[in-house]
């Protein structure tokens, strides 16, 4: 059940990305070569039109291959009709933006089925960001605020979802932090710094949030894109503490470790029903596809944005790249992350076995 949960999770989350590809490709005339899902040798295939599609080994990636890319031709066509080269700068940059685009869309959808399941559950998982209870001598007190507060933010980041307030917690370093809040219908902003609870392990204000929020079919677009905002939150904020080297290895995971975390979360939640896997797997497919979106967006060689890095360079120098340069690049940016992607994978053995 591992394995058929993550393919599927991990399979809906690829494709979405691939056919964003392939359908930009598609609409501004530009021949794809092959359209594939998962890495490694293949075991099925069959060809429509001028486009193979295929299906690999290995179900942990992708690719939609455009004509003329990385120097890439077909048999039979030296005239390169249909290169991805030879078309305009702009249908380029709306291709190679379509694959991270398409997995927000995803996420949003994901998000809108979650809301709407949560809506029709009498213990809906949806809590306010207004206080119920603030702890004797904490920073929360100190600071001046009371049961009923409502928090619109910290330090600048918005608050819609008690999620919010967690991934706070879950990134605070100590520092002191401006709160702004709402009592009576009249803004006020204080300042606060949270203190570290050693039993959690994260810096904490002080103060409980337990009451859940009213939320309407019509609340629930709005609130689908509060989750799904949380979850791009949180995965930028994820990345700033791997750069910053507060990350421990622990909490680093690649396809075996996510499989894993699939495995580990069915398994507690089939208990309840399956309306509960079922919103946990839409969980997992809602941050991996929101991480998918903007990892793909990053400025490296062989990623949608280093890709994105050279077409906007060829927008200022008024001419592209050499298409063989740039294919290097991309090459070596590709021998990387397949060299990080086995480290990856040692390390979720480690994980998982250690």
């Amino acid at each position: 059940m591992t394995i058929i949960l993550f393919v599927l999770i991990f399979g809906v989350v690829v494709i979405s990305h691939e056919f964003g590809h392939f359908l930009l490709a598609k609409a501004n005339g530009i021949h794809v070569v092959e359209f594939s899902v998962g890495m490694g040798p293949t075991i099925a295939s069959f060809k429509k039109g001028d486009t193979i599609y295929s299906l690999k080994l290995l179900p942990i990636g992708g690719a939609c291959m455009f004509e003329g890319e990385d120097g890439l031709k077909t048999e039979n066509n030296e005239s390169g009709e249909g290169s991805f080269l030879e078309a305009n700068v702009w249908s380029r940059i709306s291709c190679v933006l379509a694959g991270p685009i398409f997995n927000f869309l995803l996420a949003f959808i994901v998000a809108l089925i979650m809301v709407n399941m949560v809506i029709t559950d009498e213990d809906t998982a949806f809590r306010d960001v207004v206080i119920t209870d603030v702890l004797e001598a904490s920073p929360a007190e100190a600071a001046g605020l009371a049961s009923g507060d409502r928090i619109i933010s910290i330090d600048g980041d918005k608050t819609y979802l008690y999620e919010d307030i967690y991934l706070f917690t879950l990134t605070a370093d100590g520092d002191a932090v401006t709160v702004v809040y709402e009592r009576g219908g009249e803004k006020y902003e204080t300042t606060l710094t949270p203190s570290y609870d050693a039993q959690s392990g994260r810096f904490l204000m002080g103060v409980t949030f337990g009451e859940p929020a009213e939320i309407t079919f019509k609340d629930s677009v709005k609130y689908a894109f509060y989750e799904m905002r949380y979850s791009s939150r949180s995965v930028i904020k994820s990345l700033g503490m791997l750069i910053r080297g507060k990350v421990d290895r622990e909490d680093v995971a690649g396809p075996v470790g996510i499989a894993a975390a699939v495995g580990e979360t069915y398994e507690s939640a089939k208990e309840y029903g399956w309306d509960t896997v079922i919103q946990q797997m839409l969980n997992f497919t809602l941050l991996l596809s929101v991480n998918l979106g903007i990892l793909n967006l990053l400025p490296l060689p062989a990623l949608d944005g280093g890709r994105l890095v050279f077409l906007l360079l060829e927008l200022l120098r008024g001419k592209p790249v050499p298409a063989d340069k740039e294919g290097m690049v991309h090459f070596i940016g590709l021998v990387f992350f397949m060299i990080l992607m086995v480290f990856v994978l040692f390390n979720d053995i480690v994980n998982i076995f250690g």
